[in-house]
């Protein structure tokens, strides 16, 4: 099922299909310019490919490898469509790991890459590296408006599950979260939530929540207190989402990332402080 929206010059399409709505889940798309933001999961392959039919985009940007965004980049590569992907995003969808089950029962499985990939430059937009939600994440930047496309990287103010450690990484998301900010965006749509209101001011609460949690983190780290013990007292203990998904989504996560990253209290991916340096100008 897809839903379109339009927000002046930004359309929206937001698809589900009956396994994500029944596990509370749906994912943005967006056009701006004859130019396409993600290609949502595999399960919705054939409605995307519709309205492409209908619109004609220029080409289309990957802003990172998890299946809900870049699901159907092989269909893409496959019918022609010009394609911008970073080179680490590239190499997820070329050999695309094993998901957990309830990630191919939301999203179906993806398709690994296999067709020639046609390069795309996409002209007036800008793609900013913005690692921690994924090692290869990126935001679109529109400077001519001030419009943020922030695939992951908000999701929520609180959002107090993670990946395992080596797939996401907390005090990066962090340094992201501030290269952004730092825009001042006007408008700022995110993959799963939509145009997000007041968005510097949202981004801020995510910024301050995400500080003082890590801080807190950090502090029982010192005491030598266990990741359970951590995990009670920051969040009052495991939630649903990370029984039902055997830990792989979980706020032990959290705290692992936190505690793997202790040391330096740098990310481990190591992230510059100055946004020129990771922007890329295409």
């Amino acid at each position: 099922m897809m839903r379109e929206e339009r927000h002046d010059d930004v359309v929206r399409m937001v698809f589900t299909t009956p396994s994500s709505r029944s596990m509370g889940f749906d994912v943005s798309t967006y056009a701006i310019r004859g130019i396409v933001i993600d290609s949502a999961f595999s399960d919705v392959g054939g409605e995307l490919e519709q309205w492409l039919d209908a619109s004609g985009p220029r080409g289309l940007i990957v802003t990172h490898y998890h299946e809900d965004h870049a699901g159907n980049v092989e269909r893409m590569a496959r019918r022609g469509l010009p394609l911008w992907i970073a080179p680490a995003t590239l190499a997820h969808l070329t050999q695309p790991s094993r998901i957990g089950w309830y990630r191919r029962l939301c999203w179906g499985v993806q398709p690994a890459l296999a067709s020639p990939v046609t390069p795309f430059a996409p002209e007036g937009l800008e793609l900013i590296p913005t690692p921690g939600h994924s090692h290869d994440h990126h935001v679109v930047w529109d400077p001519t408006t001030r419009t943020v496309f922030g695939a992951d990287l908000f999701l929520g103010v609180k959002v107090r599950v993670s990946h395992p450690p080596h797939r996401e990484d907390v005090r990066a998301q962090i340094a992201s979260l501030r290269r952004v900010i730092a825009l001042n965006p006007l408008r700022y749509f995110d993959a799963h939530r939509g145009l997000i209101p007041s968005p510097v001011a949202q981004l801020k609460k995510k910024l301050t929540w995400m500080e003082e949690t890590v801080a807190a983190i950090d502090a029982m780290l010192v005491q030598r207190l266990d990741d359970k013990a951590i995990v009670k007292r920051v969040f009052g203990g495991e939630d649903r989402i990370g029984l039902i998904t055997f830990g792989d989504y979980s706020r032990k996560n959290f705290v692992a990332s936190v505690r793997a990253t202790a040391s330096s209290r740098t990310p481990l991916l190591a992230v510059p402080d100055s946004a020129s340096v990771y922007r890329t100008n295409v």
